[in-house]
């Protein structure tokens, strides 16, 4: 089982290229920070921009410079399943320990649709596959019971990011699930109600600058501290909420150009944070001690 908080690493990115030095220091900065995994080449690191080629290399690179020293849970996903098939076999054969595959998007496919896509997937690799569920972004919400009926039929797929929102939609995921299935957040700020009702963890943004706070925060919960996990919780939720002003991952990339972890480069179509925007996100980190 994976619990623990788990980081949606950014892609460094430097004149338009993958920034791999910088890869490997973020790693290091990962592991000596407490970070239970590192999850690269999800939506925070850009992966609807990275070539295939890219995707490959960033997942073999963080898979080298963690040496198993953390899990890896490589960004897998697609609209397509074959494509997904593949990104997904070449993460195993590199070495990661699990991937992390987003519900099809775009093509909005039936609840069967879905299914089946996972399946296919599940039955063709070995390691853990942990489905993520963002209906904002995809279009289409994978229900308790699709969820249910994969994990199942599918004895790899043993845990779910969830970031519907709907904490009606997780309970009745840990409900109809068998016992020893994740739930993780896919939102930093329902992190601590989601562990409330059974969640062991967060696959978090926040975690790029803050990442032993944000593991704290889950393991003070996991461990019964609830009191202390929810001061934290209060702590970190106003720069959480500035690190969403506008799409992920261009408030948190800011961020780190602005305490010098990263260059702050993006790919278009995302681009630079807009001044009154940037002012807040300023404002919060000031607050929070960060500037």
């Amino acid at each position: 089982m994976f619990k623990g908080s788990f980081v949606a690493l950014i892609t460094p990115f430097k004149n338009g290229k993958i920034d791999e030095e910088r890869l490997r220091e973020l790693v290091e900065f990962h592991i000596k920070n407490g970070t239970s995994g590192i999850v690269p080449c999800g939506t925070t690191g850009e992966s609807p921009t990275l070539s295939h080629e890219e995707h490959k290399r960033v997942v073999r690179i963080v898979v080298e410079q963690a040496k198993g020293r953390i899990p890896v849970i490589a960004g897998t996903g697609s609209n397509s399943t074959a494509e997904a098939l593949d990104l997904t076999m070449d993460a195993e054969e590199s070495g990661a320990d699990a991937a992390l595959l987003v519900c099809p998007y775009y093509n909005r496919p039936t609840q069967e649709g879905m299914y089946l896509h996972f399946k296919e997937i599940a039955t063709k690799v070995k390691i853990p596959i942990i489905i993520y569920n963002i209906p904002s972004r995809t279009g289409a919400n994978l229900e308790p019971q699709t969820l249910a009926r994969l994990n199942a039929d599918c004895p790899n797929i043993t845990g779910v990011k969830e970031a519907s929102g709907n904490l009606d939609q997780v309970s009745m995921i840990i409900n109809l699930c068998k016992k020893d299935f994740c739930v993780l957040s896919g939102d930093d700020a329902l992190t601590l109600p989601i562990m409330s009702v059974g969640g062991k963890g967060v696959i978090s943004v926040v975690a790029n600058i803050l990442p032993a706070e944000t593991e704290q925060m889950v393991r003070k919960f996991l461990e019964g501290d609830v009191a202390g996990a929810r001061e934290m919780h209060y702590r970190l939720l106003p720069l959480v909420k500035a690190l969403f002003l506008e799409t992920n991952p261009v408030p948190v990339k800011t961020a780190m150009a602005l305490l010098k972890m990263d260059s702050g480069e993006l790919r278009l179509p995302l681009s630079p944070m807009s001044e009154q925007n940037l002012a807040k996100l300023k404002k919060a980190m000031q607050e929070y001690g960060l500037l």
